[in-house]
Formats: structure tokens, C-alpha cells, sequence
């Protein structure tokens, strides 16, 4: 079975996993998702194997284990990163998004601020769990929460960490009628703002304006096996060539894997990863990031409030620049 089948395989058994969980549950039902899981996870781990033929994997070898349903997401990096996290909830508007955790929290013994993003519940990753999480796709009032909880800790100088996964902003029609575009811009234009050392931290995907809304930040940093882009590759792909078979295509010409985009100054850092990615050992990939947190607030948190939007605002004024030649 070729790749592409094998993804088509694992849509067809996602479609029936979404229609076994909505329903009231039997235990031959319980039973048969198990089953379904376990053959989506084997699909996805056989499509995991290189693809072109050589021990370097391809860009979209990087987008399938960016997307590894085993990868750490962010409240595994919380819990295991940090101590006395304290969950805070709600936009003050309309209602709390489980897509967006936010909270204060300790890390080295000195207080901080977390945003992550979050694809299915700590521990818990059931058909329903990723739901309960809409995969990590946050809706405004998710956006306008973090926004809230940020400013809240700006006011009190704790540095912000944000933990960015997300195929993007969610596309449903109540998000649109509720502010998506004008939530995600006002993130944006309010985190360039904050008086208070920000980093951004790639842990899976980092996708479309959905990543941006929480990633304004001083420092942007990516685990290694992880992509950042502005639309996924599938989607590209069936744009350019009306094909979205051709995401491999895609994901080579669109440079949205690590090494391209710190080459370009987008990103700062890379960290690497343990084993065959960070789904194979939750703990190691974290200590491997912990050394670069530890630097880079260190560096932060020596600057003024003046100095640290001054350099932000030049920061992002060098992205997308391009030459004109007659």
C-alpha cells in the first residue's frame, strides 16, 4: 500500500472514529474505537518510514511527525517543565476555549506566564478528548483569553512562554461570526506591545495565523521535527496544482521546516530531539529545551521594557523583505 492509500485509509477510519464517538457508547463500541485507534496509530507510524529512498528525511517526513499523534503537547511540556502551574479560563466576553491553555506558573524557581496550544487533553488522547480540544484549533474567544492573560502578566513583568500547535484558527462559520480576523490581528498588534520578555516555542505545528496570534514574540525557537507556515502543505498543493497528492511538492518548495526558516531569521533556534522525534520520549525532548528557556530569559530579562519592543518591532520589520531588480 502506497502512502497516499494509506492516508486515504487513515481519513476514512478518522470519519469513523468521529461517528463511533458521537455516539452513545456500548462496549462492543469502546471495543471497536480501540481497534480503529490502534490502526490509525500503525497507519501513521508505517507512513512515518523515509521517503525518497535515502536516510535523509524529505519536508513532508518532518510534517508527519510534526503532526505524530504521540508528540508532547503543551501541557506535557508544562507539567514537565514547570511547577505550581495555576490554570486561569475565559475571554471575559463569550466563553473559555479548551484549544488555548493559559496560567502563571514557576519555572527555575522564578514565576513566568504560559500560552499553549492544545490538541487533545493531558494524558487523554480519545477521539472525544481531541474534540472536547476542536485539535488544537482555537476560536476567538481562545485568542482574546490569551491576549487578556498576557496582558495581565506584562503588567506584572512575568515573562510570557508560548507553546504554539496548531494546524490553524478554526475555519467554522460561529468563528467567523465572532471576530476571528479582527482577534487574531488585535494579538498580534497587542504582543508587540508587552512591556515583558516573550519566546515562542514550535512543539508540532505551526500553522497559518492561528500560530501568529499567540507568537508575536522576541525569540522564536522549533523542535526539531516540527513545520511553520502559512498554509499546510496539503492546502498549497491543491491551490498550485489542484492535487493535494502533491503536498510533498509543497512541503519542499514552501521551506517550512526548521533549518530554511532559521537560515532566513525567522526562527532562532533549533532544538534537537530525542530518538526518531519527540514522540518517542516526552521527558528527554523537554530537558532538551529547558537549557535554551533558561538562556534566552536570561538574555530577555536583562532589557529594559523600552529595549525589548524597540528590538521586537525591528525584529519583525526585517521579515518578508525583497528586492526589486530592473
Amino acid at each position: 500500500m502506497s502512502s497516499t492509500e494509506k492516508a486515504a485509509q487513515i481519513k476514512l477510519l478518522e470519519s469513523q472514529l468521529a461517528q463511533l464517538s458521537a455516539a452513545p457508547h456500548t462496549p462492543a463500541q469502546d471495543a471497536e474505537i480501540l481497534r480503529l485507534q490502534a490502526r490509525v496509530l500503525e497507519l501513521q507510524q508505517e507512513i512515518l518510514g523515509k521517503t525518497n529512498g535515502s536516510q535523509e528525511m524529505t519536508p513532508m517526513d518532518r510534517v508527519r511527525l510534526a503532526r505524530h499523534p504521540d508528540r508532547p503537547y503543551s501541557l506535557d511540556f508544562i507539567h514537565l517543565l514547570f511547577t505550581d502551574f495555576h490554570e486561569l479560563h475565559g475571554d471575559r466576553r463569550f466563553a473559555d476555549d479548551p484549544a488555548i491553555v493559559c496560567g502563571f506558573a514557576r519555572f527555575e524557581g522564578e514565576p513566568v506566564f504560559i500560552v499553549g496550544q492544545q490538541k487533545a487533553n493531558y494524558k487523554q488522547r480519545k477521539m472525544e478528548d481531541r474534540k472536547y480540544r476542536n485539535f488544537g484549533m482555537p476560536k476567538p474567544e481562545g485568542y482574546r483569553k490569551a491576549i487578556r492573560l498576557m496582558q495581565m502578566a506584562a503588567k506584572f513583568r512575568r515573562p510570557i512562554l508560548s507553546f504554539i500547535d496548531t494546524p490553524g484558527a478554526y475555519p467554522g462559520i460561529e468563528a467567523e461570526e465572532r471576530g476571528q480576523g479582527e482577534a487574531i490581528a488585535r494579538n498580534i498588534i497587542e504582543m508587540m506591545r508587552l512591556p515583558t520578555p516573550t519566546i515562542g516555542v514550535i512543539i508540532g505545528e505551526g500553522g497559518s495565523g492561528g500560530a501568529l496570534a499567540v507568537g508575536a514574540c522576541d525569540r522564536i525557537d522549533m523542535l526539531e521535527n516540527t513545520i511553520y507556515s502559512v498554509i499546510s502543505p496539503e492546502g498549497c498543493a491543491s491551490i498550485l496544482w489542484r492535487d493535494a497528492n502533491k503536498a510533498d511538492l509543497a512541503a519542499a518548495a514552501m521551506k517550512i521546516t526548521p533549518e530554511p526558516l532559521k537560515a532566513a531569521g525567522i526562527v532562532d533556534e533549533i532544538i534537537p530531539e530525542p530518538g526518531e522525534g519527540a514522540h518517542t520520549d516526552h521527558a528527554a525532548a523537554a530537558e532538551n529545551l529547558r537549557p535554551v528557556l533558561i538562556r534566552q530569559l536570561k538574555e530577555l530579562s536583562a532589557l529594559s521594557p523600552e529595549k525589548l519592543i524597540e528590538q521586537r518591532y525591528a525584529r519583525y520589520c526585517r521579515l518578508g523583505a525583497f528586492v526589486i531588480e530592473n
